[in-house]
């Protein structure tokens, strides 16, 4: 009886909700994804199928590592993952000749072997490593990311600082010293006051 009832409650508000979603999709109203394909790529006035134009500020490209000119090892890892990384090699390395690297400008590899000295061994080859997870191609990943990077920062131009900002930073500086020397003097005193007098 109560199965009944609640069919009969149930079935005017079901015919209800499809009489909306027919006559919205028949206007043209119902929810639409902003990812949807007609938002992406919406249809042109004669039917054709029209991209979007690109954003206007476009990243700089990446730059292109031949793989051809790197040496690519595995080894053994430290990192997670258990037991798997007593039995497989996940660990990636991956060195090259920096002086001969010529798909690198010679201003950032001349950079690149100042800032990154310690990581260059006696025959010149830069050694980049990765033991961040427990995959192999995951590791290799990371470590052209990590020489794309080393290459961003080197051929970034150092910031001009005016002369005005370097005068600010002084006067801040000279300030933070004068504080430091009165707290100093202020500590100095209370420990002397703190001394017996025996005489």
């Amino acid at each position: 009886m109560a199965a009944h009832t609640l069919q009969g409650l149930c079935r005017p508000r079901l015919g209800l909700l499809a009489a909306r979603f027919s006559q919205r999709a028949a206007t043209g109203t119902e929810y639409r994804s902003a990812y949807s394909l007609d938002k992406l790529y919406p249809a042109r006035q004669d039917g054709a199928a029209r991209r979007l134009a690109p954003p206007e500020e476009t990243q700089p490209a990446a730059l292109n590592i031949p793989l051809a000119r790197l040496t690519v090892s595995y080894c053994r890892s430290s990192g997670p993952g258990g037991q798997h990384v007593n039995k497989v090699n996940t660990k990636a390395e991956v060195r090259f000749h920096l002086a001969s690297a010529d798909w690198i400008p010679e201003a950032a590899r001349q950079k690149m072997a100042l800032m990154h000295r310690n990581k260059i061994n006696r025959a010149g080859e830069l050694i980049v490593n990765s033991e961040e997870s427990r995959y192999q191609m995951r590791n290799l990943a990371i470590c052209l990311e990590k020489i794309r990077t080393m290459v961003t920062e080197a051929t970034e131009k150092p910031k001009v600082v005016s002369k005005e900002t370097t005068q600010k930073l002084i006067e801040r500086v000279e300030k933070m010293n004068r504080e430091r020397l009165r707290q100093k003097k202020i500590h100095s005193n209370i420990k002397q006051s703190r001394k017996a007098d025996f005489d």
